[in-house]
């Protein structure tokens, strides 16, 4: 059986910002380094084999604190980068409507397209299962690039909600299936009341 741990990144100040960040390399902020810490921390209690990573900064950074934490051996892929925003990246949906226009989205800005997101998933995912078939693995990426790839390899799962900051979502493959196990899961994070 293999598993892999999906992570999403955790938070920057473009986030905060509402800002496309898109393939744009902006670090974490001071939150998204202490949800970084408090994710490895709750995935060091666990027994995991490997850790691929985004290069981009709130990616690696992410990945570098569960690595510390754990001891397991990080790996940098480029093809787990978040789609690519074309013109609209570091643009808010103000911004955005304020120069293209309300249907801005219709509009050809340069953006990757979702069969790009997909095949270069599809690429990085079929040669992870070659070397690490039952395995557990994590993968620290981009909740736009995450979202794809669900969609892609557990097609049956709705995955449509938005992933949190270092939300840690879980699949699992027997008989030649993928099946979600745990989705958008930020039990890690310590919540002001």
């Amino acid at each position: 059986m293999t598993e892999i741990g999906l992570i999403r990144h955790g938070s920057t100040a473009w986030n905060k910002e509402r800002r496309a960040q898109g393939s744009s390399d902006i670090p974490l902020d001071k939150e998204g380094l202490m949800q970084a810490r408090l994710v490895a921390e709750r995935l060091s209690a666990e027994k995991w084999d490997v850790i691929y990573s985004s290069d981009l900064s709130r990616a690696r950074q992410t990945a570098e604190a569960i690595a510390d934490k754990t001891g397991i051996p990080l790996q940098l892929d480029v093809r787990l980068r978040e789609w690519g925003g074309g013109l609209i990246e570091g643009t808010t949906e103000e911004e955005r409507i304020r120069k293209w226009g309300p249907d801005w989205s219709d509009l050809d800005l340069n953006m990757e397209t979702e069969e790009s997101i997909i095949a270069r998933g599809t690429s990085f995912m079929e040669e992870l299962m070659a070397k690490h078939e039952n395995k557990r693995i994590l993968l620290v990426s981009h909740g736009s690039f995450l979202r794809h790839l669900l969609k892609k390899i557990v097609p049956h799962y709705n995955a449509e909600e938005s992933l949190k900051n270092t939300s840690v979502s879980s699949i699992v493959k027997s008989d030649q299936q993928w099946e979600c196990q745990l989705y958008n899961c930020t039990k890690h994070i310590i919540e002001d009341t």
